[in-house]
């Protein structure tokens, strides 16, 4: 889809990597399971790096409970698990775009 992919391993790396990067990134996809620091607190943490952030939820279970808590914290989009890279492609174009400062 023409955008160039950072990985992270769990929740510190995640952190990490957006914090050392956060100016290359567009948005992040965000795992709402994911080891160490879970998907609510590392979205919480990016938050206070950049309220700007931009983060497509992704998980295997519903949006109803702890999703839509993240959700309603100012997440900007939720995809389940598994998807298409048509599905995502969908997904991402309903981003909004980052507004300059």
């Amino acid at each position: 889809m023409g955008y160039r992919v950072l990985i992270a391993k769990d929740g510190k790396e995640d952190i990490e990597v957006y914090e050392k990067n956060r100016d290359q990134i567009d948005f992040v996809i965000l795992d709402m399971v994911i080891s160490g620091i879970g998907g609510g607190e590392a979205y919480d943490t990016m938050k206070e790096i950049n309220p700007n952030v931009k983060v497509l939820l992704s998980s295997g279970y519903s949006i109803n409970g702890q999703a839509a808590e993240i959700m309603a914290r100012g997440c900007d989009g939720f995809i389940q698990k598994p998807f298409t890279m048509k599905g995502l492609s969908q997904k991402t174009g309903k981003i909004p775009k980052e507004q300059p400062n």
